[in-house]
């Protein structure tokens, strides 16, 4: 298996890849010209070179190894998936060839329920792993972060990973195999540089802007259908870590029950409550200790 870093910054379905960086600096950039208070805050070495961020980026190396070595080898394929549950619709149901719709047509429609459907099976396994406690011990990885830089985004414990891995497979496929056994194999999505055309527009957007200090909100109306920055930074803070679980929809927080409104937030503070998490041994380690003495209790 080639092992290549840099994949991250040049792989459009990747968070940190170079485009969504500039547009995220670009934004970043005007924030701070319109807001000179915050400029303290996001350009200080306290925060880019405070404990909390370099363990970030060391995390970011050791577990992009983990993965690929560990993870990546284990996580069934969404192209897999895909083929098994068409398969199974085949085997077991009349097959039904939907017709009258044109290829861009279809298209659309495969573009935008793998958006959606995506997100929300993201939203139940984000809310899942803040509300099992088992998974939880797992999930406190993320959350420990006490400052926030877009690197923190992959500052997850592997069994995060493995979980998130096999989210991706089952919602992919399981909507691929959908289409396929209505429209047939010829379907696609609408792609730019070759990423799902919708997440690229998100992403250029300033996805990479929430986990930072850059805190943009969005006006109400607004934030009831899409995440703001600040309403994932809401998300860290040691107060509403059971609000706002929505991936680039606000929709599913909203229906329910989990939303909480920029307006509503004044100040936040990130981390968790106790001290723990303090090297790349308690990320990976810390976790299973901590179920253990539970279990012994």
């Amino acid at each position: 298996m080639e092992i290549n870093l840099f994949e991250y910054f040049i792989d459009p379905g990747k968070r940190v890849f170079w485009v969504y960086i500039l547009s995220s600096l670009v934004i970043a950039t005007g924030y701070l010209y319109l807001l000179k208070n915050e400029r303290r805050v996001n350009l200080s070495k306290k925060l880019w070179l405070s404990r909390s961020a370099i363990l970030d980026y060391q995390y970011f190396f050791l577990s992009y190894f983990i993965k690929a070595l560990f993870i990546v080898p284990i996580v069934i394929g969404a192209n897999e998936i895909a083929f098994m549950s068409a398969s199974f619709l085949l085997e077991n149901f009349d097959y039904v060839r939907v017709r009258g719709f044109s290829y861009t047509e279809i298209m659309m429609m495969y573009t935008v329920s793998l958006f959606i459907i995506s997100d929300f099976t993201r939203y139940w396994l984000h809310r899942f792993l803040h509300t099992i406690p088992f998974l939880w011990e797992f999930h406190k990885v993320h959350h420990s972060a006490k400052v926030l830089t877009p690197i923190t985004f992959y500052r997850v414990h592997p069994v995060e990973n493995i979980l998130f891995g096999l989210r991706y497979s089952l919602t992919i496929g399981g909507v691929s195999g959908v289409f396929i056994y209505f429209f047939g194999a010829m379907i696609g999505v609408y792609e730019i540089l070759g990423a799902n055309g919708l997440l690229f527009i998100f992403s250029l957007l300033g996805s990479n802007l929430r986990h930072s200090h850059i805190k943009i909100k969005y006006p109400k109306v607004v934030e009831n259908f899409l995440i703001s920055p600040y309403q994932h930074q809401i998300h860290h803070s040691t107060r509403h870590f059971d609000k706002n679980f929505g991936g680039y929809l606000s929709i599913w927080d909203n229906l329910f029950g989990t939303i909480e409104f920029s307006k509503n937030v004044k100040t936040i503070k990130f981390g968790l409550r106790e001290k723990s998490f303090e090297d790349l041994t308690e990320l990976l380690l810390l976790p299973f200790k901590n179920l253990y003495l539970k279990r012994m209790r």
